[in-house]
């Protein structure tokens, strides 16, 4: 073989090798990544971006109450729910609950840098007014709030009547 011909068939062995998917390239990123060298750098990036303005979802159901807050995208960054904050059985429904548990969410999030949010309440259960009470207390601005609540419309065809 000449020196042209090893030339030419190299190239060709290193096209064969098996490329990397998008999925490994992206943690093989990560990993090469090298860790920030100071301690404050480290804080920074452990306590995360400051997220002035968000939404709140309050779901209040006739047995719990879940408060979930999220960035503007949509992105959960603190929740909390009843049974989280130690309520069991029947005082899982109440309004004091609800209120606990807004709080609960309402100080992860202002620890993360959120001051104010749109609330967003689904549900009929008792704790829908107190956990927008609890959220504000917590220190939160609350912009606005709307009712998310689904409304039936008469749902599927029901099946045929029964002859006997």
């Amino acid at each position: 073989m000449s020196e042209e011909e090893i030339k030419e068939t190299a190239p060709a062995e290193e096209q064969q090798k098996p490329a990397m998917s998008e999925g490994q390239a992206i943690l093989a990123a990560a990993d090469s990544a090298a860790a920030p060298a100071d301690a404050d750098a480290a804080k920074k990036r452990a306590k995360g971006k400051v997220l002035p303005a968000g939404l709140a979802f309050v779901r209040a159901t006739y047995n719990n109450t879940l408060v979930s807050i999220a960035d503007a995208r949509g992105g959960v960054i603190a929740w909390s729910s009843a049974g989280k904050c130690l309520f069991k059985g029947s005082r899982k429904s109440t309004a004091f609950a609800a209120t606990e548990v807004a709080k609960d969410a309402a100080r992860k999030a202002l620890a993360l840098g959120m001051h104010e949010v749109e609330v967003r309440v689904q549900g009929a259960g008792p704790g829908r007014e107190s956990a927008v009470r609890g959220i504000q207390a917590a220190g939160i601005h609350v912009t606005c709030i709307k009712d998310c609540t689904p409304v039936a419309h008469n749902g599927c065809r029901p099946r045929k009547r029964r002859r006997v």
